[in-house]
């Protein structure tokens, strides 16, 4: 019996809701002051939680590939999916802050890490000649999936509690994330198109190129400044600014537009004019707009227009980093290499709260 052709364009969609679903992971801050409340842990203790999912999350890219060599990538993910939902599911009922790092964090994080890397990796295998606009596609989905999960989850702890919140999330995503791994098939398994000109690189032969170095650094530093901005664009509006409050924080809102819409249109754009003249384009930009910020008398059009164009900048270079590691050293290996990639923005992660800090 002939098998019936995959319409690459359902991956799409299923890979969408999918990343939406795992992207409901970066409302965690929402939580952090209810269950200080409700369990009179200090903030700091119960903010370390994230800390542990993102430190999870880089992780399990370690073994991502070897599940998905195992099991299938679509088991793997729905697997994935219930046990992300099972860990939030369990949060709720969990009295102590080492049962909150367990299950929110280690097993949230490890979850949501394979099935973050496994998915991505495999839609960008579906389009090797579109790597830009999937990427996009893709990365976009996990971001509005944390913009659109800010207001349910900040209803659903008004409204009915913070435990009572943790189950409610949970069996939602899980929902999202077996539904749309229904909608995935494994690339390499359907004889997808996957025409290209680039060496297939071992792990060996990519560790051996000066080139995998300069994109780990090259992303590092695109990350600093992304995820410092993101981290303190309120308190540089207050401080810096002279602004209210209340004005500061709608930049909050504004760097998630501008975020949102780098993706959506640098990771296409890269497709047809080259992804390392996109990628330095946004390096001057977002080294002009830093240097901005840090020495010129800022007002409030200053301060947008710099906000803005990091905010644009990095969500751009989240986008393109996959599509040029595609490109510089072939699909076949393209997860255990964006694998090294996830881990160091995950460290990026933990790197820029210290800074913050001191």
């Amino acid at each position: 019996m002939k098998k019936s052709k995959v319409n690459p364009w359902l991956v799409v969609l299923g890979t969408v809701i999918v990343q939406m679903g795992l992207g409901t992971i970066y409302t965690w801050s929402l939580f952090n002051q209810p269950l200080v409340s409700k369990y009179g842990w200090s903030l700091n203790a119960v903010a370390i939680t994230f800390s542990i999912t993102s430190l999870s999350l880089a992780f399990s890219t370690l073994f991502a590939s070897k599940l998905q060599e195992k099991w299938g990538l679509r088991k793997l993910i729905m697997i994935a999916g219930l046990a992300l939902g099972l860990g939030l599911v369990l949060s709720s009922q969990a009295s102590s802050l080492i049962l909150l790092y367990i299950l929110a964090g280690v097993v949230v994080g490890y979850a949501d890490g394979t099935a973050y890397i496994t998915s991505l990796s495999n839609l960008i295998k579906w389009f090797p000649e579109r790597k830009g606009l999937i990427s996009g596609i893709s990365v976009s989905a996990y971001g509005t999936g944390s913009l659109i999960f800010k207001y349910i989850n900040a209803k659903l702890i008004d409204s009915v509690g913070v435990s009572q919140a943790f189950i409610y999330w949970g069996l939602i995503v899980t929902a999202m994330i077996v539904l749309g791994a229904c909608l995935i098939h494994q690339a390499a398994d359907q004889g997808a198109v996957q025409e290209t000109n680039t060496h297939e690189y071992t792990m060996k032969e990519m560790l051996g190129t000066k080139q995998v170095y300069l994109l780990f650094i090259m992303l590092f530093t695109s990350c600093m400044s992304g995820l410092y901005l993101i981290g303190m664009v309120k308190d540089i509006g207050v401080q810096l600014v002279g602004l209210s409050a209340a004005t500061a924080a709608n930049a909050v809102a504004m760097v998630a537009i501008f975020n949102t819409l780098g993706r959506i249109i640098l990771g296409p754009l890269s497709d047809k004019i080259g992804r390392l003249k996109i990628v330095t384009g946004t390096f001057v930009v977002m080294a002009s707009s830093v240097l901005v910020l840090s020495f010129v008398d800022l007002n409030y059009g200053i301060y947008f227009v710099c906000v803005a164009s990091v905010a644009f900048c990095f969500g751009g270079n989240i986008t393109i980093f996959p599509a040029i590691v595609g490109d510089f050293f072939g699909m076949k290996t393209i997860v255990r290499i964006t694998e090294l990639c996830i881990k160091d923005l995950d460290l990026e992660r933990l790197q820029v709260p210290l800074s913050v800090h001191f």
